[in-house]
């Protein structure tokens, strides 16, 4: 039992210490233990973070896990950072890495088509962000590049997998609450 909390403990301060989601299937060979015990772990703290109701919580985040704010206290967190995020985006980048994330893999000119307008600038931005990339390059003439979203965009976005994204049943429901 001694040996299981020393266990819980480490893989704790490897999500304190962690500025990135950390994937337990990257853990096992160096904690010399089984994934299915460390997932095990990892969701024991993830409960007890949950019912301490802190200021912090352990969430699954980009097929990881990860210490990240309680939104509850969101509000605070703002004030201190300021506008919020560091690394904001503008609506014509919010619409193309919209159609990316449902669309995947999706050429430039299929974003365009849909978008009605140009997005050599967003995709470029989105890129260089890493919140896109190149996934592959389409089997059609001239053969255009694919596109498809990283970790890093379920990590921006506090997703643990694309099934997260809300579906459009989802959003007609939030539009007629």
């Amino acid at each position: 039992m001694e040996d299981r909390a020393k266990m819980k403990a480490m893989l704790e301060s490897l999500l304190f210490l962690s500025v990135e989601p950390v994937v337990i299937s990257e853990l096992k060979k160096p904690l010399e233990m089984h994934e299915n015990d460390l997932k095990a772990l990892a969701e024991e703290l993830l409960d007890e973070y949950a019912a301490r109701g802190g200021g912090v919580l352990i969430g699954k985040v980009a097929g990881g896990y990860m210490m990240i704010p309680n939104p509850e206290y969101n509000e605070w967190s703002k004030k201190l950072k300021g506008s919020g995020r560091a690394q904001r985006l503008s609506m014509a980048a919010l619409e193309t890495l919209a159609i990316v994330a449902y669309k995947q893999p999706i050429t430039k000119a299929e974003i365009e088509e849909i978008r009605g307008a140009n997005c050599d600038g967003v995709v470029k931005s989105l890129l260089e962000k890493r919140l896109v990339s190149i996934v592959g390059k389409k089997e059609a003439p001239g053969k255009p590049l694919l596109y498809g979203t990283t970790r890093d965009f379920l990590q921006y976005f506090g997703l643990n997998d694309l099934a997260e994204l809300p579906t459009l049943k989802d959003l007609d429901r939030e539009e007629a609450a």
